[in-house]
């Protein structure tokens, strides 16, 4: 692991974040010397910024956001002002059976989306981070040049899991999870999960590449591997840690 941090020793910053966690545990991490020298990136405690490279830690400070409302608007209103989200706030509505939570309407990012769509606000937080540091430059990298539109099926639905008459809410319920169907690039090519998940030219490796990239961001991100409800889109959901498949 490589950290820069200016004005100080590498080592003593690489140091304190492997004692982040048992630093964060018993309380400590805000008094420790030497903490503000840690990479935003790698810290905790720094605001959530969009443009930081992922780290181990990025799952974590999204996690906390889910925790803490305010703090996590600010975080996208920071995102807004960088030019990198366009959204509204919807606040916590009530829709049918189901209740929001500081909910935003997406409107755009780098990409036009085939509708507007609800999102819980680390799930907008997360998109952002997946498109700008897993999508597009896996865009440029496999087919030269950036995805210009997202086509998908929806963030919220007040139902249960797999639309069951009872048991537990999905994640849809609160817009905490949302369903992309395909890609399309600025020269009008496109690709969709139904159709090319299995091509092995290069619009079906983006799709995979897409996938396995967003396992670094999401709770949880399922796909055509995952079982036959999944066959045609990606669930790129807030819930767990890191379940990829």
């Amino acid at each position: 692991m490589s950290v820069q941090a200016p004005g100080g020793d590498v080592r003593y910053v690489v140091l304190i974040v492997l004692l982040i966690p048992a630093l964060v545990a018993v309380g400590l991490w805000q008094q420790w010397p030497g903490s503000e020298r840690v990479p935003s990136q790698y810290n905790p405690f720094a605001p959530f910024n969009v443009n930081d490279p992922l780290t181990p830690v990025t799952r974590f400070k999204l996690k906390a956001l889910d925790q803490d409302p305010q703090r996590c608007l600010t975080a996208l209103a920071r995102a807004k002002a960088q030019g990198t989200i366009d959204y509204v706030e919807v606040g916590s509505p009530e829709i049918g059976a189901c209740q929001l939570d500081h909910a935003v309407r997406v409107r755009s990012t780098s990409v036009q989306f085939s509708a507007s769509f609800l999102a819980s606000c680390p799930l907008a937080l997360s998109w952002v981070v997946f498109e700008r540091q897993r999508l597009q430059p896996l865009a440029r990298e496999i087919l030269g040049q950036d995805v210009a539109r997202v086509d998908h099926v929806g963030s919220f639905a007040c139902r249960n899991v797999y639309h069951r008459a009872s048991g537990r809410r999905s994640e849809h319920a609160t817009a905490e999870a949302f369903d992309v169907v395909g890609f399309r690039l600025g020269d009008g090519t496109r690709m969709t999960v139904s159709g090319h998940w299995q091509d092995e030219g290069p619009r079906g490796a983006l799709l995979r590449r897409a996938l396995e990239g967003s396992c670094d961001v999401f709770g949880n991100s399922l796909g055509p591997e995952y079982n036959a409800a999944h066959r045609d889109h990606f669930h790129l959901g807030m819930r767990g840690y890191g379940l990829c498949r």
